[in-house]
């Protein structure tokens, strides 16, 4: 079945930084654009970034410049590098496939906070 994990959240100062990773499997993993979204308390659910099979890049207009997405097709993972953090930022931030069916991971949470 489809599985996607996230991991790498934490607690950050302001001007931090963070590495999220999302690990997948069930599909064959190189052949779809990936997607990482983030909610925040209140607050719709918002897409940040997708990257496609290719490599090719979308971002936010609040993440861009700070925040790389990027994939490893061999060990079926996607990243978000998140730079210059700001508190802002703070959401539990989930990865996304879109099959027949969108899957989700459980997210994982982001605190920008001093």
């Amino acid at each position: 079945q489809v599985q996607l994990v996230e991991s790498g959240g934490g607690l950050v100062q302001p001007g931090g930084s963070l590495r999220l990773s999302c690990a997948a499997s069930g599909f064959t993993f190189s052949n779809y654009r990936m997607y990482w979204y983030r909610q925040a308390p209140g607050k719709e659910r918002e897409l940040v970034a997708s990257i496609s099979y290719a490599g090719s890049t979308n971002y936010v207009d609040s993440v861009k410049g700070r925040f790389t997405i990027s994939r490893d097709n061999a060990k079926k993972t996607v990243y978000l590098e998140m730079n210059s953090l700001k508190p802002e930022d703070t959401a539990v931030y989930l990865c996304n496939v879109r099959l027949s069916t969108i899957y989700w991971g459980q997210g994982t949470q982001v605190t920008v906070s001093s």
